[in-house]
């Protein structure tokens, strides 16, 4: 063989390789991630596509509900490959998904994170990317401190000036409802009065006709009284308080020029501090693109801009929700009720038969 024929062959069998590993790439499908979601999550379409273009990452959202639907949907998908990352799990849920291991590893720097995001998990199975207090809210056109007092308490709301007037979602089917839920359990086992606890209270908040809906957008929507449902078809308007975000007068006064007759209740222990993450999926191999999302996510471009983006706290330090048009101003940061996502995990089950017993 001859030199020339000898560097043809060599170039022939690098492009051969090469091909092939072409072709191994686009077969691969490691540039697609498949990620579950909650309905509610709030990048857009338009910010996913400049993510394509600068990555090269394609990525295809589905929806599955609430946080509920993601853990229930994560652990029934598990290890089949069909889903790569899980947005929206919140720590209500995260100790049902870390004993079900359905979690791989990610590379995110943590400490990138305030302490407050860092709260209910610190490990790498789980990565904050937004977080909310959620609590009561009431209206303040009604709960003005004469014709109906602010409530002090949650044992005020058992009085019969709020007979019918508080709306809550049902801690089974929403993921608010949950939260609320839990943070009763905490608040009643530590209160004053230690010959009751939360079952005595929900049985009380029953006989006074308490408003219970499947899910947050008819609680708010359509009962609430002081929210943005007002103005929509439907609206009934029957509760003066309900059940949502502590951030969520807020987001009123945000739509409304700095103005809202919403205003958070602010009871020591009566709120749930809830975190949402972003977790990488047992049965995906695909790793990298994984990690290059969640960075992505909760990158101080992006994650900066969850107080409008996907109407929460941003998880990074230093990271606040917009002063623009009173949003911060009427934004309780309350003192939450402190409970771990394994005592959670450990008794939910309980807890959940025991609301189903007093609402009976």
């Amino acid at each position: 063989m001859n030199a020339n024929k000898a560097i043809i062959l060599c170039l022939i069998i690098i492009c051969t390789l090469f091909s092939g590993c072409i072709e191994d790439r686009n077969t691969t499908d490691e540039d697609k991630l498949n990620i579950i979601s909650y309905d509610a999550f709030g990048i857009t379409q338009e910010m996913l596509d400049q993510f394509t273009n600068e990555t090269g990452i394609s990525v295809s959202i589905t929806r599955a509900g609430n946080s509920g639907g993601v853990v229930s949907t994560a652990i029934q998908t598990k290890d089949t490959g069909l889903f790569d990352l899980s947005i929206g799990i919140d720590n209500s849920y995260l100790g049902t998904a870390l004993s079900a291991e359905i979690f791989q590893p990610l590379e995110t720097d943590r400490s990138i994170f305030s302490s407050r995001a860092l709260t209910s998990y610190d490990g790498n199975l789980a990565i904050p990317f937004d977080l909310a207090s959620v609590c009561i809210n009431y209206d303040s056109n009604h709960v003005d401190g004469e014709n109906i007092t602010i409530p002090t308490s949650l044992w005020d709301f058992t009085d019969p000036s709020w007979e019918g007037k508080l709306a809550v979602q049902n801690p089974r089917t929403s993921s608010t409802g949950r939260s609320f839920f839990i943070a009763t359990v905490d608040y009643f086992a530590n209160d004053e009065d230690s010959q009751t606890n939360h079952e005595d209270w929900w049985r009380s908040m029953r006989s006074n006709n308490l408003i219970i809906t499947d899910g947050w957008t008819t609680a708010y929507e359509t009962h609430y009284s002081g929210g943005y449902g007002q103005w929509n078809d439907g609206f009934i308007g029957d509760a003066y308080a309900v059940v949502s975000y502590c951030h969520s007068p807020g987001v009123e006064a945000y739509f409304g020029g700095n103005w809202t007759t919403s205003v958070a209740l602010d009871v020591e222990g009566a709120s749930f501090p809830q975190i949402e993450y972003v977790s990488f999926l047992v049965g995906s191999d695909k790793s990298i693109s994984a990690n290059v999302f969640v960075d992505w996510l909760v990158s101080s471009e992006i994650n900066s801009q969850m107080s409008t983006l996907n109407w929460m706290y941003p998880a990074i330090e230093g990271g606040d929700i917009t002063e623009e048009a009173g949003y911060r101003w009427h934004s309780l940061v309350p003192v939450d009720c402190e409970i771990s996502i394994s005592e959670i995990n450990e008794n939910i089950s309980t807890w959940l038969d025991e609301w189903d017993t007093a609402m009976a």
